[in-house]
């Protein structure tokens, strides 16, 4: 299992360094390689079953076209002469042989015979004669007898895979009565040699197709991400305080992106979407500008040390930072709050959503020593919009996180509730809990209680957030304290 869990952890390092074109070639890659092992698995089975399948419709003709001659041969009263087949096989055995059948070639007759009575036992056999008179109670014997068709394959060596040899019995029949069986043998080393020559040319011919296949797909991959790449040059060159043209895109699919982002960069230069916020930016903005403000003039003045230096820096980087977190969040909100119904609602698999919050966070959680304990129910289906759950429920389980004292349990909990026809999203931690004067406010816009610890505060807009977005499904969000400490947070849509 090591060699499992190391394969894992350096896909997911790929998927996460990796650029767009890799990553479709990736799981284009792993897709077919799964389709070709899973068809291939299926195909060369069914290749094998067509070979013996026509071996033995041959077998069928030849078994009852013997049954027929030597039922012209019986004597009186139905009895078996076996000296005609004795000497037909001492004849054949003696042929010489030079038939190419394609790649073989073929230098003997390897078809044996045995005739039993209508008691089983052996009256003739080409392969063992010291069996004569022995009674056989093998498959093709028994159900030939009793009028059904009869064949078995057997291996003379159980060690051999190859060494196997079918036998077909036909019915001997007199005045309409079976009094004996005629049973064909015929080692299937051949047969198997031909199917072995076939799953080879399969293998070959499917990986090379295969390879064609992903060496397409890397063109494709790479002219269809041609345009996303020009996106991002003028995404960029914005962010830069340029004001460039729009890049000419080809499809429409690109195009609809296109105006999306210049419609989106319209909104982001227009005063009146940003003249909401203004006022309650300004006391939040005021510390982190005032610290890299005072930071930046310390670091004009000429007297100071290198680790002075570098500490005022890094506190320059991490205000930047949090600015940068405030305001990519109150994009998202602002956004979020101007919807009035679900864009691009559709049928999503929240227990996929959850989990895989779940495994990001579980990740995080460990630095701290911190255990997120997962009980996700399997299958919840609910109708809504990916995105916008997965940012609730990852903003809800984070709060946990943070308020969760190190070496602590945060429960994580996905159930439907078939009484009222919900599902429910419970987070649970074993932080202080909220005080009083908190719980009425904690929906409040930039409102955020201290971390323990830190005694940092986040951008207070991840709950606003998820408020919004349970609103939008028609569903809810409650948190409030455990009777046992810590807080619960439970947030339920319609399913």
């Amino acid at each position: 299992m090591k060699w499992l869990a190391f394969y894992f952890r350096l896909v997911m390092h790929f998927i996460n360094t990796a650029s767009l074109t890799s990553r479709l070639l990736a799981g284009f890659t792993l897709i077919a390689g799964m389709g070709f092992w899973l068809m291939m698995d299926k195909v060369l089975d069914r290749v094998e079953r067509q070979y013996l399948e026509a071996a033995e419709e041959g077998m069928v003709d030849m078994a009852n076209l013997l049954a027929e001659l030597l039922e012209r041969d019986l004597g009186p009263g139905g009895n078996f002469d076996p000296k005609v087949l004795e000497e037909a096989f001492v004849g054949v055995k003696g042929r010489v042989l030079e038939a190419r059948i394609y790649s073989l070639v073929k230098t003997e007759v390897d078809l044996e015979v045995y005739v039993t009575d209508a008691d089983g036992r052996v009256l003739f056999d080409s392969m063992h004669p010291e069996q004569v008179g022995d009674v056989r109670s093998m498959r093709d014997v028994l159900l030939t007898l009793k009028g059904m068709y009869g064949a078995r394959s057997t291996r003379w060596n159980e060690e051999d895979k190859n060494s196997s040899m079918l036998f077909v019995g036909a019915p001997i029949f007199v005045e309409e009565r079976i009094v004996g069986v005629v049973s064909l043998g015929k080692p299937q080393k051949n047969v198997f040699m031909f199917r072995d020559e076939t799953k080879e040319w399969l293998k070959r011919t499917i990986g090379s197709l295969v390879l064609a296949m992903m060496m397409g797909s890397f063109l494709l991959a790479r002219w269809t991400t041609r345009p996303i790449r020009r996106l991002t040059d003028y995404a960029r060159a914005i962010t830069r305080g340029e004001r460039p043209r729009l890049p000419g895109l080809h499809g429409s699919e690109m195009k609809t992106l296109g105006g999306a982002f210049e419609s989106m960069r319209d909104v982001l230069e227009n005063r009146e979407s940003v003249e909401h916020y203004v006022q309650t930016l300004t006391h939040e903005l005021k510390s982190p500008v005032a610290a890299i403000r005072g930071a930046s003039e310390l670091l004009q003045e000429g007297e100071m040390n290198e680790a002075q230096r570098q500490k005022f820096l890094r506190n320059i980087q991490l205000e930047s930072l949090r600015l940068q977190d405030l305001l990519d969040r109150l994009l998202k909100l602002t956004a979020l709050e101007k919807q009035k119904f679900l864009e691009s609602a559709m049928e999503v698999d929240l227990s996929a959503v959850a989990r895989e919050v779940c495994e990001h966070f579980t990740a995080v959680a460990e630095q701290r020593q911190l255990r997120v304990k997962c009980e996700i129910e399997d299958g919840l289906k609910v109708f809504g919009e990916a995105f916008l759950l997965h940012t609730a429920l990852s903003n809800l389980v984070q709060n946990a996180v943070d308020f969760s004292p190190d070496g602590g349990v945060v429960l994580v909990r996905l159930k439907r509730d078939d009484e009222e026809r919900w599902v429910r999203f419970l987070v649970e931690d074993e932080g202080p809990g909220m005080p009083d004067y908190a719980a009425s406010r904690i929906f409040e816009r930039f409102y955020s209680l201290p971390r323990p610890g830190t005694g940092k505060k986040s951008s207070g807009l991840g709950l606003c957030f998820v408020k919004e977005a349970a609103a939008l499904h028609g569903g809810t969000v409650v948190i409030r304290n455990r009777g046992s400490g810590g807080v619960r947070a439970v947030f339920a849509v319609p399913g």
